[in-house]
């Protein structure tokens, strides 16, 4: 085999041909769960992939016309891109096996994100079409980019009753043949641009190679013992890569069922996986939070859910989501961009990322010296850039992140005398009180823990002479059903929370929030993630509740001390947070 990776989603997705299993299942209007076939999918795509030629021809060649191009010089070409605006609907994971056949590059359009966002995103791509559905295509309407709405298009409801195009089928029927030099040039085309969170800065698009997803999601479904006989529920936006390297190409290498839920519902999860059967789901950010919120029932661990695996969770979620459902929940380390990953070993300690995989170290960013065991630093592979394929047309971004031939990962963590990482945020996650810098993430961890807490995000605010406070925005427990259903501020007692801070020894009275705010729901990505630019900006200056820690104690901030603190701010020649 020749080429950086060792299979291809064309590879895969191909393989699928012939096989009459369940491919997708999904509940239709009426309620009822719905289904097509494998072979009956790679016919939908391929269809698609043909129609998609005749209208981009210079992309839709695909392998023929970029053979042996590399991932960053096609994407300067800006040939073929598709941007697809939609939520988890079947359509969705077609265009996904279209991309595959014919070469085209899928861009993820986030259909959570306003109008002029969505536009951004899908010129900046430089998107030569958007393919959508009918409850999205106002956000892209006069866009000066061509946009087929699958919902009313006349071509695209006939498309649909065709099936292998002589096109598609013919440069795939004989894969078996030159597969080593075939594979080599479908792995290194671009797959799909997706784009970065956007939690602490503007999102950026990542690059991702057929090689990349297809080698990253078939080791993990190796890695999790998933077979043809799984059911891989997927309630995780398509167009982010945890539901592509975590669900879809996961299906689409083992034949396993992909069961689609449409968007992320708390309440909605228990009967999904009963109705589905599911017996695996994959998460990012919060939702174990929430699901772990709906009210609990003597009959929730009677359920076909064997594990769960994801990344972001709170390690207490983790395991009171274990105990609750009777599965098993994994919580790993992961990023769009790659460059880092972790293996685990079973003395790994619950809350650790595990051991690193290469030449990982732990840096002091400003000095480049190795952090000592315990100490907070950014991870650096220092062998290169791992699975990084660089962002699309941001070459400062790429810079920031390949320096002296080493992949700054921006994320935060420390290490104890085993080896073992453990997170501690994002590099934009640093506070900075009293002239001491220090991570926010596990400020954030331990208040999530509280019994009293969904969900916490902990940030830095100015303080009046220099430096920081600390702050958190809490969405408090009691009454939450699912996301954004409004919690109850009532249910916050700030003496409780104030005993609670005093039982972690491992919480130093500097990182003590100074002010704690009640948000009846986070500000969150279409993945869950906790967006926490706009929480900084607005500081203490919200109509929600903010307690403030006086004397000791928590007690209800007032307008009286907002216009203190603006005087003292005015004192020290500093300007105060206004809000949005």
């Amino acid at each position: 085999m020749t080429g950086r990776w060792n299979t291809s989603v064309a590879e895969l997705f191909t393989a699928r041909a012939g096989d009459h299993a369940t491919a997708l299942t999904w509940t239709g209007p009426d309620g009822g769960v719905r289904g097509v076939s494998w072979d009956e999918h790679v016919r939908r795509s391929a269809a698609r992939a043909a129609w998609l030629a005749e209208r981009l021809p210079a992309a839709g060649a695909g392998v023929q016309a970029r053979a042996g191009t590399g991932a960053g010089e096609a994407q300067g070409q800006g040939l073929g891109h598709v941007g697809v605006l939609m939520e988890n609907v079947p359509e969705f994971s077609y265009l996904l096996g279209a991309a595959a056949l014919g070469g085209f590059t899928l861009v993820g359009l986030n259909p959570t994100r306003g109008a002029a966002e969505v536009v951004r995103d899908a010129r900046h791509t430089d998107c030569a079409l958007i393919i959508t559905e009918s409850r999205f295509a106002d956000l892209v309407r006069d866009c000066g980019v061509p946009v087929v709405d699958v919902d009313s298009a006349e071509d695209w409801s006939s498309l649909l009753h065709k099936g292998f195009s002589a096109w598609s089928y013919l440069q795939y029927e004989d894969r078996d043949k030159n597969r080593d030099e075939d594979t080599a040039s479908v792995s290194d085309l671009p797959f799909m641009l997706i784009m970065t969170s956007g939690t602490t800065s503007a999102p950026k698009a990542v690059v991702c190679s057929q090689g990349k997803l297809a080698s990253q999601g078939s080791s993990l479904a190796a890695q999790r013992g998933l077979t043809k006989d799984d059911v891989l529920y997927c309630a995780m936006p398509l167009f982010h890569s945890n539901a592509v390297i975590a669900a879809w190409v996961p299906a689409v290498a083992t034949g396993a069922t992909l069961a689609l839920r449409r968007r992320f519902s708390a309440s909605g999860f228990l009967p999904d996986v009963r109705s589905f059967g599911a017996t695996y789901a994959n998460y990012v950010g919060k939702p174990l939070a929430y699901i772990l919120a709906t009210p609990e029932k003597p009959d929730d661990g009677d359920n076909t859910l064997r594990q769960v695996f994801g990344n972001e969770a709170a390690p207490a979620d983790v395991q009171r989501f274990a105990k609750r459902f009777g599965c098993l929940v994994t919580d790993a380390f992961g990023s769009t961009e790659g460059g880092i990953s972790f293996y685990r070993l079973p003395s790994t300690p619950p809350l650790a990322l595990g051991v690193p995989i290469g030449d990982v170290r732990i840096v002091d960013a400003e000095t480049g010296a190795e952090c000592p065991v315990g100490e907070v630093g950014e991870m650096v592979n220092f062998a290169g850039a791992g699975a990084f394929e660089g962002y699309y047309k941001h070459r400062e971004a790429d810079e920031a992140k390949l320096r002296d031939g080493h992949f700054w990962s921006g994320d935060l963590a420390y290490r104890d005398a085993e080896g073992n990482f453990f997170f501690a945020g994002r590099s934009g996650d640093w506070i900075r009180v009293g002239g001491e810098n220090f991570a926010s993430g596990p400020i954030a961890r331990a208040v999530e823990e509280w019994e009293g807490a969904v969900a916490a995000a902990a940030y830095g605010v100015p303080d009046v002479a220099a430096g920081d406070q600390v702050m958190v925005a809490l969405e408090p427990s009691g009454g939450v059903a699912g996301v954004g259903e409004v919690g109850s501020f009532e249910a916050f007692d700030p003496a409780e929370f104030e005993a609670y801070l005093g039982s972690h020894s491992e919480l130093p009275k500097l990182w003590w929030p100074r002010y704690v705010r009640l948000v009846a729901s986070m500000p969150r990505t279409a993945t869950n993630k906790i967006v926490v630019r706009g929480l900084v900006e607005e500081a203490w200056c919200t109509p929600d509740p903010v307690y403030l820690r006086e004397a000791g104690r928590y007690r209800r901030m007032t307008d009286a001390d907002r216009a203190d603190l603006a005087r003292e701010f005015a004192e020290h020649g500093r300007t105060p947070p206004r809000g949005r």
